[in-house]
C-alpha cells in the first residue's frame, strides 16, 4: 500500500534515486520492482531525458515481419509488439500477396493542420473573411518561424477558416495547412500556431484559445491494395468468408471497432519500433472510420474476375523520419535502418501495407481455422512462461498445452508440476 503519493521533488531525483523513493513510499522491496530497470544504464539515461519521473524502462519485443514486396522493393518490416500471431499473420499474408506483386501503395503528401480556435468574435463570418484577406500575411509570419523547414520545400501552404456552432456561441477557427516534410510534424505546427495567434486574434476581433495541431490528418493519407491469391489462402469458401466478414464490419460498428484494432495490430507495432506517435496515428485512424458520420471499417475487400480477394486500405498516416523518439531512441534508429527508408511518404506507405496484411491475416483465421486456434498457439509459451515454466520446461509446458487444445493458466501449472515430478 502506498503511504503516500505526495513525493515533492521528484522530477528532480536521478532515475535510481526516484525508484528508491517508489520502494519507500510503497514499502516493496528491490527485486519485487528491479524488473524495471534496463540491462544497459545507457538506456535508462537516455529514457531519463525522453520524459519525465522515470525510473526505468519497459522492453517490448521486437520482431522482424518477412515477404514483404511493396511497389517492387522488398523490405524486412521491424514490429515492436506483445500479442502473439501478429507477426506471423502479417508475413503469411505477405507472401501471398507476392504472388501478385506484392503490395500497391500511394500517399498524400506530408500535409499536416493546425488549428487557432478564436471565441467572441462580433462578426464570426466577417472575422472569417477577413482572415482570409490576410491569408499571404498569415502565411509569411508562419514560415517566418520555420525557414529551414521552408528551404526544404515545406511550411505553411494555405489557410482554411471555419466557423464551428457550438452551444451558445460561434467559434471561429483557422486551419494553418503546412507541408512538414519529413517530420511528423506536431512541433512545427504547434510553434507556427503560437505565432500567429496575437495577428489572428486582432484580424478576426476575438480571443484566441486552442492553437494546436490536429490529429484529424486527412490531407496525409496513405493507401495500399494488394491481391491475394485465391488457392494461396484456401480456396473459394475462404475467400467468400473473409468478404462476409469484411461486410459484417462494415455495417455493425461492434465488428468494426474490432477488425480495425486488427488493422492496427500491424500499424502500431511498426509505428511504435520506428519512434513514431502511437497515439496519434491511432486517433487519426479511428476518426477517419468514422468520417461518414457511421463508425465502420477502414479496409475493403472484393474479388477480381479470377476469384482472387483483392484488399485495399486508406488512412491518415501521420509519420517521421526526424525529430521525436526516432532520433533520440536508438532502437527506432535501427528500425529506420533496417527498413531504409528514403522518406517519411515511404514510411507511411510500408506501415500501411503492414496493416493490411495483419488485417487479411486475422479474417482469414476468423473465416477458416478460427482466431483462436493459431492465436492460442502461440499464446501457449507465454502461458507456460507465466505458470513458471523455465528454460526447456517451456516448451514442454507450451506443447502439452497445445496438444490438450486447451490453454490455461492453470492447466499450465498442473503440467508444469507434472513435468517437474518426472524430471525429478
Amino acid at each position: 500500500m502506498v503511504t503516500s503519493s505526495r513525493l515533492p521533488g521528484f522530477y528532480k531525483l536521478s532515475p535510481s534515486e526516484r525508484l528508491n523513493t517508489v520502494l519507500q513510499a510503497t514499502g516493496l522491496e528491490i527485486g519485487q520492482l528491479g524488473a524495471v530497470l534496463p540491462a544497459d544504464d545507457q538506456m535508462l539515461a537516455i529514457a531519463d531525458r525522453m520524459i519525465e519521473n522515470v525510473i526505468g524502462a519497459l522492453s517490448v519485443p521486437l520482431a522482424v515481419a518477412a515477404n514483404f514486396k511493396i511497389n517492387g522493393k522488398d523490405y524486412l518490416i521491424p514490429m515492436a509488439t506483445e500479442e502473439p500471431s501478429v507477426v506471423a499473420a502479417a508475413s503469411n499474408m505477405a507472401s501471398v500477396a507476392r504472388i501478385h506483386g506484392g503490395f500497391h501503395a500511394s500517399s498524400d503528401q506530408p500535409i499536416m493542420i493546425s488549428q487557432i480556435q478564436v471565441v467572441g468574435a462580433p462578426d464570426p463570418h466577417g472575422a472569417r473573411l477577413r482572415l482570409y484577406e490576410r491569408r499571404r500575411d498569415i502565411l509569411d509570419l508562419a514560415n517566418e518561424q520555420d525557414p529551414f523547414l521552408v528551404k526544404l520545400g515545406g511550411g505553411a501552404k494555405d489557410i482554411k477558416v471555419r466557423i464551428i456552432e457550438a452551444p451558445g456561441a460561434s467559434h471561429v477557427v483557422l486551419h494553418l495547412i503546412v507541408d512538414v516534410r519529413d517530420a511528423m510534424g506536431a512541433n512545427a505546427v504547434n510553434t507556427m500556431a503560437e505565432a500567429l495567434a496575437p495577428l489572428v486574434s486582432e484580424i478576426a476581433g476575438g480571443r484566441v484559445r486552442l492553437r494546436i495541431l490536429s490529429n484529424k490528418a486527412d490531407l496525409r493519407l496513405a493507401r495500399v491494395r494488394a491481391i491475394y491469391d485465391r488457392d494461396a489462402l484456401g480456396g473459394e469458401d475462404v475467400v467468400n468468408g473473409i468478404i462476409d466478414a469484411y461486410d459484417f464490419a462494415v455495417a455493425d460498428p461492434y465488428r468494426a471497432a474490432t477488425h480495425n484494432k486488427g488493422i492496427m495490430n500491424g500499424i502500431t507495432a511498426v509505428v511504435l519500433a520506428t519512434g513514431n506517435d502511437t497515439r496519434a496515428v491511432e486517433a487519426g485512424a479511428h476518426c477517419h472510420a468514422a468520417a461518414s458520420g457511421r463508425y465502420t471499417s477502414l479496409s475493403h475487400y472484393e474479388k477480381d474476375t479470377n476469384g482472387n480477394l483483392v484488399g485495399t486500405l486508406e488512412l491518415p498516416m501521420a509519420v517521421g523520419l526526424v525529430g521525436g523518439a526516432t532520433k533520440t531512441h536508438p532502437v527506432a534508429q535501427a528500425s529506420v535502418r533496417m527498413l531504409g527508408v528514403e522518406s517519411a511518404q515511404e514510411l507511411a506507405q510500408i506501415i500501411t501495407a503492414v496493416g493490411l496484411a495483419q488485417n487479411t491475416g486475422a479474417l482469414r483465421a476468423l473465416a477458416a481455422e478460427g482466431i483462436q486456434k493459431g492465436h492460442m498457439s502461440l499464446h501457449a509459451r507465454n502461458v507456460a512462461i507465466a505458470a513458471g515454466a523455465d528454460g526447456d520446461e517451456i516448451e514442454h509446458v507450451a506443447a502439452r498445452l497445445k496438444q490438450a487444445g486447451n490453454v490455461r493458466l492453470d492447466i499450465a501449472q498442473k503440467v508444469l508440476e507434472e513435468v517437474r515430478a518426472g524430471a525429478g
